[in-house]
């Protein structure tokens, strides 16, 4: 005997849904990781390869260029010879730090509770 499908009666999520939006800025491969290595100031790309050893070149360049176009981050090409360029998060992308901070903390406990149970 199968189970009748039964309709949703909550209200749809809001056109844009928020939620989404969100996600799919941190969803990109690393660009969670971008953003928490920006969260204590201005990062050179090279300092960022050194932070995330597994990301390539292409990906990290990738992911940079997706972030500054939602403004989540900015570039700045600095003054030096050769030129170099800074990336920093924007007040925006600031923003996303807590929520970051919250799922490293539940994986934390997530992690402990594996090696606990011996899994």
């Amino acid at each position: 005997m199968s189970l009748k499908m039964r309709k949703n009666r909550g209200a749809p999520p809001p056109e844009p849904c928020d939620l989404t939006e969100c996600m799919a800025v941190l969803s990109g491969a690393w660009a969670a990781n971008v953003i928490w290595h920006l969260r204590e100031g201005p990062r050179r790309f090279s300092e960022l390869r050194a932070d995330i050893p597994p990301v390539s070149a292409k990906v990290l360049s990738q992911r940079l260029r997706e972030l500054r176009d939602r403004g989540v981050l900015e570039r700045q090409v600095l003054p030096t010879s050769p030129p170099s360029v800074e990336y920093a998060l924007t007040p925006l992308g600031g923003e996303l730090i807590p929520a970051l901070t919250a799922i490293v903390e539940v994986g934390h406990r997530l992690k402990s509770r594996d090696v606990g149970s011996g899994r």
